[in-house]
């Protein structure tokens, strides 16, 4: 990877350079006047007099200085037509009273600049809008700084840029839309940078465009067209959140970097024929369908890697390879056949990567070949032999779409009749016995409960939870279980009501949460509740048993609610990653990731896997709970029957936040979750506890920094107990999408779809990281041993 990134800077370079070396004239004796000599002192005395500015002891002859590496004055006519002045890449931050206002006050003195570059100086602050006043600039690199805010909209003005660098600073926001109306912009690299959102959709018609370089941003969705680029020559892309679709692009590309996005189409066949292109990585995606061998046999290609996708398809010992490939990394993915002898041939100055296939080599480690067929299967590749079949298939479905359709037209008159009836029925039935009424939901799911689930899998309908089914308990079983709610059994007291431990019949234990009734309300007021509450079971949910209602004698109106939850004995997740462990031993970071993958899988659940979804959860890491085997379950969700009994007494649901209440009527409702699920992945990051909105605010800040800088200053921030066994990559897309769901502005915070695909991606790459460097500190199977099993509580707001 860093030898990719310095081939695309040498590159960026060199065409800089071309640019200018028939345009640009060399130094030249002259002497400025004395008008843009004091400019140059006063920018050398608000750079701190560096010890590279040295040689300005005579101001008026700037001009006649020798050129370096780290400074050269460029003079035309009596005026400055280029500056450059470049510092160390460990420069720090210029002091506190350094003013960027003041310094670019200074620089729009020098109206005459064609090229400005100011490199690795500790530049800090907004890059200010006055820039424009540079309105003859045809080169502007400011890298390696400490600029951040946005990208001013007055760049645009300067009509005659062609070469844009701001790379390795800390810009954040989008990228301005306006930088597509720069009419001959060439080279555009904002790379290492924290930029969010999509790409304007008028860089389509950038039409001189030769290289951009956007790599290590936050920004995603669909790419521009760029097919109409045809002067496009690199695209580096890596590190970011593009896709899902293969872009549409120009066929003169020489670089093309998609590492570690988000695509997950087929790509483009087209890509097979580019005769000019050297370099192609597109691995660590979702890419799916069969890997087009004809890549590997591209007259200019050097470089190829699609590493870590989903491709299929056969290859064959006689594929042949170009004479220029010295690298191709074809591994984790579902390819099958032989190992191209191209690949493996004595070739020294050839590196092939193949593992993690299904390929029949002994070489590297490979799948065996049904695993391949399955994964494609799983992601929906379905082999040639039998798409035919599908299109019959689809055919008949058809056909039985219209039928259904006719007898639904012709059975509404029938339905109409039955509901008719059904009401009148209810009229006539008669009250319900006084004391107690068990409503029995269904012994199983009711077909009401199946059809108004959006997703209800097959295996959780058929019990797969390993959970018996959801039914109605009798108040004598509860009293029971409990030693007649004995205060031995007492776990604790919240605004929903007491929460007592219990033991069944077969001798399973639950968790059994008493609530009192206001006012006078027949069981059939609750039945749409208890509808709701029986789908709430999940392999990372603390799922609910059944229900029991206990009535009235005198009207057989309901006094009481009892929900009956599994019970989870392991203790909370806050528990296992304290300062002093559960059991005296902590969680190692491939089981941290595990356990928020699996919050999340919760969270996603509630929000989309139940009709109507459960919102506004008020989650924290005291309501994750972790069983035997030490996976996740969410404890404390937002259950309608709970707050609509608040309102009735009075209450409120939850001390929440004013955002809260006013994002809970938006149609950012699901990012709550997401906020909160970032709280909770931020303390399993760092391992201690958060207990306010300030430790969030400074930790966050604390990450923006980590994930930009070096690996030294990532792992200055997470968990020491952790921190030699997490792989680098797997770190930084936990630290990126924890920020991220932390965003100030809701709607900038990611889906939990988004937040749940990092995190199984950081999984993946500590999985793979930990297999090669043969340790186990990292791996998933190193389980803690647990102790006696700690009092289980649901949370109790």
């Amino acid at each position: 990877m860093v030898m990719a990134r310095k081939r695309i800077s040498t590159s960026i370079i060199l065409l800089v350079l071309f640019l200018f070396s028939i345009t640009v004239p060399s130094c030249c004796a002259e002497t400025l006047p004395s008008s843009q000599a004091q400019t140059l002192k006063r920018i050398r005395k608000l750079l701190n007099i560096p010890t590279l500015l040295t040689n300005w002891r005579n101001s008026t002859d700037v001009c006649n200085i020798e050129p370096t590496q780290s400074l050269t004055v460029v003079c035309y006519e009596k005026s400055i037509t280029q500056l450059h002045i470049t510092g160390n890449k460990s420069t720090p931050s210029l002091p506190h009273n350094f003013s960027v206002e003041s310094f670019f006050t200074s620089l729009v003195k020098l109206p005459t600049l064609k090229v400005l570059s100011l490199v690795s100086l500790g530049l800090w602050g907004n890059l200010p809008s006055k820039i424009s006043r540079l309105s003859s600039l045809e080169i502007l690199n400011m890298s390696s700084n400490f600029l951040y805010g946005d990208i001013p909209q007055e760049i645009s003005s300067l009509r005659n840029l062609q070469t844009l660098i701001l790379d390795d600073n800390l810009f954040t926001g989008r990228v301005p839309g306006s930088l597509g109306e720069l009419p001959v912009l060439t080279v555009l690299s904002l790379r290492n940078n924290s930029l969010t959102g999509s790409l304007p959709r008028s860089f389509s018609s950038l039409e001189n465009l030769r290289v951009v370089a956007l790599s290590m941003n936050r920004l995603s969705g669909q790419l521009p067209n760029f097919s109409s680029l045809r002067n496009l020559q690199v695209l580096d892309l890596e590190d970011n959140y593009f896709g899902p679709q293969f872009p549409k692009l120009g066929s003169k590309l020489v670089t093309l970097v998609l590492r570690k996005n988000r695509f997950r189409s087929a790509i483009d066949s087209e890509l097979s024929t580019y005769r000019h292109l050297q370099k192609l990585d597109i691995s660590f995606n979702r890419f799916v369908g069969p890997f087009p061998t004809a890549l590997l046999s591209l007259p200019s290609i050097a470089y190829l890697n699609i590493a870590a996708n989903k491709f299929t398809g056969m290859l064959l010992e006689n594929v042949s390879c170009s004479a220029r490939l010295g690298f191709a990394d074809l591994s984790s993915n579902l390819l099958t056949g032989r190992v191209p002898t191209c690949l493996v041939s004595s070739s020294r100055n050839r590196v092939a990567r193949y593992a993690r296939n299904c390929l029949a080599t002994g070489d590297q480690n490979q799948h065996p070949y049904f695993f391949c067929r399955n994964e494609a299967l799983a992601v929906g590749i379905i082999p040639s032999s039998q798409k035919k079949q599908k299109r019959a298939a689809k055919a008949k479905i058809v056909l039985i779409i219209v039928g259904v359709m006719s007898a639904i037209i012709a059975l509404v008159g029938l339905i109409i009749f039955l509901v008719m009836r059904r009401e009148n029925a209810k009229r006539m039935v008669k009250r319900p016995p006084p004391r107690l009424i068990t409503e029995n939901v269904s012994t199983g799911y009711t077909s009401k409960l199946l059809s108004d689930a959006r997703y209800i899998s097959q295996t959780m309908r058929l019990g797969a939870l390993g959970l018996p089914s959801y039914r109605a308990f009798s108040l004598e079983e509860l009293e029971r279980a409990t030693n007649n709610f004995a205060s031995s059994a007492f776990l604790g007291e919240g605004s929903h009501g007491q929460m007592y431990r219990g033991k069944l019949n077969n001798g399973s234990s639950v968790a059994i949460r008493c609530l009192k009734v206001e006012g006078r309300h027949s069981t059939q007021n609750f039945m749409h509740h208890v509808e709701l509450i029986s789908k709430l079971r999940h392999h990372h949910l603390v799922s609910s048993l059944g229900h029991c209602f206990e009535c009235y004698l005198d009207d057989s109106s309901v006094s009481r609610i009892f929900l009956v939850f599994e019970y989870v004995p392991n203790g909370t997740l806050r528990s296992h990653i304290s300062a002093e462990g559960f059991g005296g031993q902590k969680l190692t970071w491939a089981q941290r990731i595990a356990s928020v993958v699996g919050i999340a899988k919760g969270i996603q659940f509630l929000h989309v896997g139940i009709v109507p979804g459960v919102f506004s959860n008020n989650l924290k890491i005291t309501d994750i709970l972790l069983d035997e085997s030490f996976v996740a379950k969410i404890s404390s969700y937002n259950l309608p029957l709970l707050a609509e009994n608040m309102r009735k007494v009075g209450g409120v649901s939850t001390s929440r936040s004013k955002e809260h209440s006013i994002i809970g009527r938006t149609t950012y409702q699901d990012k709550l979750d997401v906020y909160d699920f970032g709280v909770i992945l931020l303390e399993v990051i760092v391992g201690r506890p958060i207990t306010s909105r300030n430790q969030v605010t400074t930790l966050k800040e604390q990450m923006q920094v980590g994930i930009t800088a070096s690996d030294t200053v990532r792992r200055s921030i997470i968990d020491p107990v952790v921190c030699d066994g997490c792989s680098d990559e797997s770190l930084k897309t936990v630290m990126d999408i924890c920020y991220r769901t932390l965003s100030y502005e809701p709607s900038e915070r990611p889906s939990i779809e988004d937040v749940l695909w990092n995190l199984q991606f950081a999984a993946q790459v500590q999985e793979e990281w930990g297999r090669d460097s043969g340790s186990n500190r990292g791996s998933p199977g190193f389980h803690v041993s647990p102790s006696q099993p700690g009092p289980w509580q649901l949370s109790i707001p």
